[in-house]
């Protein structure tokens, strides 16, 4: 095979590497006689019977654009001189294969080779005005060994509304063209030829055998998701979109194609769901080991998921490796599969009492997101000192209960006492009265015994024989004062009614006082809290200087205030004692 003579211009062809017969155009490997350097030098042969010289202006044109083009991804302009039959571009030569040859990619580096080029496209729909290629496929598109990305050939690339070269009867390549291109391109049409590059990529085929993908109603619509059963469905969906028909589908530029692409996997990856996204712990006793169960389950089908625990790092734990931590683990640390059960073992011996911890727990998996987390909060155990709650609104009503009931007492017995003792002597004109007195006195007596029976405390069965005795006391002298205006019988209806009403209040008291005094502690001092009131009832009728009112208050004043005061004393004296002893321990 002969080739031209360019040596009076300073290159040296070595060989063909494209032919254009219908454009008159010829691509040819050359070499810089000076320096060897390689170029490319594209042949226009204006002369050739089926080509025009009305390509010559199309052709200074395109050198007119080359020359402003700036980017790594495209082959820069070097010169141009004119032959007897035409007219010779010179370019940079890249060495790389285009990818129509028979290359293989893993589906990751093609979406490399997607980034790169959406990347050039951004650059050219960029310029003012913005550059359309209308030519984007395989044996447009060199990618070498780093997956270094380079387009050539814009031959058919309109700048605004001007074309750049009219180099081919055609404007793009069938199979590669969207339907708008003849008429009106826009910034997404070059999105439709690069959809339909990558697809011949991804499934192999051949960019003249794309008419196997063709829809038969439709010739732009490519089907290929039945050829792809291991990518991302995200992805697919990214490029379904880059090849739809109606361009006002696709994306609207090559700069929202591609921040689109970017965040995407391109092999389908597996998700994880957990059961539960907060797991609580609390300890019921100082250095309890406490453990739940979360489930980790992945729903993408054909697809496993492998993932490795790890403990996040935080400024109060000890430093800790992913296999070992000081009061965390989880089991099993790894695992592999789509539905796994994990144990979460927390261990409270190193943790202070009565705090709140929260962790979280890091899950490295195979997985989008790939690091999901799980937090952890624990609930140590109260501290090991008894907590008395004593509520001083109650001791403060018992204490107004004791003093009205001491003022009540002394004055019945310094006024009224004389006045039922003459009362108790008549027994013939107030024998109904007494009669239901003594009957309120059974009831309370025969209610006692059969607390006493069913095996209530003793202090039960005596309280239930006092309140019978209080309230045949007051129907007695209830009676002994109705009785005597309107008759035995009516005194003694009314004795027995008011005698069961303070039988209940009796009752009621008792049982307030009982639910107030849940512990020994409790117990004495509600009573010393009883006696002073009811000292201090006493005195008030008695008078505070009798010596002995003097020495009940004092007997009962002072006891119950140093228990008041000792209890938060020891408390705080023994809570400070114990964090000291938690120095060593790890804090929240």
């Amino acid at each position: 095979m002969s080739y031209p003579d360019f040596s009076e211009h300073g290159y040296q062809v070595l060989r063909e590497l494209g032919r254009n017969q219908e454009g008159g155009r010829i691509t040819w490997l050359a070499s810089k006689v000076n320096t060897g350097e390689h170029v490319v030098i594209k042949q226009f042969c204006f002369a050739q019977a089926s080509s025009s010289w009305s390509g010559f202006r199309a052709c200074e044109k395109e050198i007119q654009f080359l020359q402003k083009l700036n980017h790594p991804g495209i082959p820069h302009y070097l010169s141009s001189f004119e032959r007897p039959d035409g007219f010779c571009l010179v370019q940079e030569y890249i060495n790389a294969p285009s990818l129509a040859e028979t290359r293989s990619f893993a589906p990751e580096e093609i979406k490399q080779i997607a980034v790169k080029v959406l990347e050039i496209l951004v650059y050219l729909q960029n310029r003012i005005p913005p550059i359309i290629y209308r030519d984007i496929k395989p044996e447009n598109i060199l990618v070498d060994e780093q997956l270094n990305v380079y387009i050539i050939d814009f031959g058919f690339a309109r700048v605004g509304s001007q074309e750049v070269a009219a180099s081919s009867v055609f404007r793009g390549t069938p199979g590669f063209i969207p339907p708008e291109q003849m008429f009106k391109p826009t910034d997404a049409t070059d999105l439709y030829s690069l959809g339909v590059t990558l697809i011949c990529l991804l499934t192999g085929i051949k960019s003249t055998k794309i008419d196997q993908l063709q829809d038969q109603d439709d010739p732009y619509l490519i089907k290929f998701h039945h050829l792809l059963p291991r990518l991302s469905l995200r992805f697919l969906g990214w490029l379904e979109k880059m090849v739809q028909p109606i361009q006002k589908n696709r994306f609207a530029n090559a700069q929202s194609a591609l921040e689109a692409l970017k965040p995407l996997d391109v092999i389908r990856v597996a998700g994880v769901d957990f059961s539960e996204t907060v797991l609580e712990f609390k300890a019921n006793r100082l250095g309890e080991k406490l453990t739940q169960s979360i489930t980790i389950e992945n729903l993408i089908a054909d697809t496993l998921l492998q993932g490795r625990w790890e403990i996040a790092p935080h400024p109060h734990d000890p430093p800790h490796t992913p296999d070992a931590h000081a009061w965390i683990a989880v089991t099993p640390a790894q695992f592999s599969g789509n539905y796994t059960q994990c144990q979460v073992h927390v261990d409270t011996s190193k943790l202070m009492a009565d705090k709140q911890y929260k962790r979280q727990l890091i899950l490295h998996s195979n997985a989008y997101p790939e690091t999901p987390t799980l937090t952890v909060k624990v609930q140590t155990a109260a501290l090991p000192i008894e907590k008395r709650k004593i509520a001083s609104g109650d001791l403060i009503r018992l204490f107004l209960v004791a003093v009205v009931v001491g003022v009540a007492t002394t004055w019945f017995i310094t006024n009224a006492g004389s006045a039922v003792a003459s009362w108790l002597l008549e027994t013939f004109g107030y024998r109904w009265i007494l009669f239901f007195g003594i009957l309120s006195l059974i009831v309370g007596s025969l209610a006692g015994y059969s607390a006493l029976k069913r095996g209530d405390s003793v202090g039960w069965a005596v309280s239930e024989a006092v309140s019978g005795a209080v309230g045949g006391a007051v129907s007695m002298a209830v009676g002994k004062a109705v009785g005597g205006a309107v008759g035995g019988a009516v005194g003694g209806a009314v004795s027995m009614a008011v005698g069961k009403a303070v039988g209940k209040a009796v009752d009621w008291a008792r049982d307030w006082v009982i639910d107030l005094a849940e512990d020994s502690f409790t117990t004495v001092l509600i009573l010393l809290t009883l006696g002073f009131g009811a000292s201090a009832g006493t005195g008030i009728i008695a008078g505070f200087l009798n010596p002995f009112i003097l020495l009940a208050l004092t007997g009962t004043s002072l006891p119950t205030l140093s228990m008041l005061l000792y209890s938060p004393l020891k408390k705080r004296r023994l809570i400070t004692k114990y964090r000291q002893s938690e120095e060593s321990l790890i804090k929240p």
